[in-house]
């Protein structure tokens, strides 16, 4: 397991996520403080992290036959966001499909603004080539215009698609200084080192517990959905030699193709409810 233990909130947003949604959106706050007690997090953290999703707009309380919580109708379309990005764009973008630029301006009046640009752009992916102007592989040009539509930034920026680069820096030099490219594989060195181990482990295994699957499965893919993030999928002539996201993609995708039903059966025994259809397909 990791290191660093993550908030009570992270898994909480990981089970609505992978599970809850696929059980019509809502779960009683009973059923989820037992969810999450196998994560070893307990009733009071759990209230409190409710809490906090409340106040964020994530969630909001329903009553059925006992208490819970249902997620708001503005969160589908960040966690289908989230669903593109985590589970299907594993591979690198090819070079020939170019670049989506962002360029913004913002008074000095509102420079709130201009740092919630610079925060979310970064978090979608995007590498700083100068002030005010972002960019990234050109597949992020749906989820970057979605983005700042969502947040009611796009009065701001100018977006452009670029098919080539043409000049002066080489290209690969440009590109390691407008990502950081060490702190990325660091994240990534954190998930392989954490997980490779339990994929080693279950490898060999005719059958996995569905409660022992809930119990890594939600740490692990909760420690996972940050790295597409942080890693906009850049070409590969564009990466370090040495670069460590394949391996660590490959622990995920093992880890996914061997917890997640299990994990699943799991949630469905513990809410009594069916899932209905993922809400993603395979990792590829």
């Amino acid at each position: 397991m990791s290191e660093s233990t993550p908030r009570p909130s992270s898994l909480i947003h990981t089970v609505y996520g992978e599970f809850v949604r696929r059980l019509g959106g809502w779960i009683s706050i009973a059923d989820l403080i037992a969810l999450m007690a196998e994560l070893d997090v307990d009733g009071p953290a759990v209230r409190s992290a409710i809490s906090r999703l409340k106040k964020a707009g994530t969630l909001f309380q329903e009553r059925r036959d006992g208490t819970g919580y249902r997620l708001a109708p503005a969160m589908g379309p960040v966690f289908e966001e989230g669903d593109r990005r985590i589970f299907h764009s594993l591979e690198p973008a090819e070079l020939a499909d170019g670049w989506v630029v962002a360029v913004f301006s913002v008074p000095e009046s509102e420079r709130a603004h201009r740092h919630q640009l610079r925060s979310r752009l970064s978090w979608l992916g995007f590498g700083n080539a100068a002030p005010g102007v972002w960019l990234a592989p050109a597949r992020l040009l749906p989820d970057a215009r979605r983005l700042l539509e969502r947040l009611g930034l796009s009065a701001y920026v100018h977006l452009f698609l670029s098919a080539e680069y043409a000049g002066f820096a080489e290209l690969r030099t440009a590109v390691a200084g407008w990502w950081d490219f060490p702190a990325i594989e660091a994240q990534y060195a954190a998930f392989d080192d954490a997980w490779r181990p339990v994929a080693a482990e279950l490898r060999g295994r005719p059958r996995v517990d569905p409660v022992e699957a809930f119990r890594d499965y939600v740490p692990m893919l909760t420690q996972w959905r940050r790295l597409p993030y942080l890693d906009p999928g850049l070409p590969e002539p564009l990466l370090p030699a040495d670069w460590n996201a394949v391996a660590a993609r490959a622990v995920f995708t093992e880890l996914h193709a061997l917890l997640a039903e299990p994990s699943l059966r799991h949630v469905e025994k513990v809410t009594g409810l069916p899932a209905g259809a993922p809400p993603h397909q395979e990792p590829r």
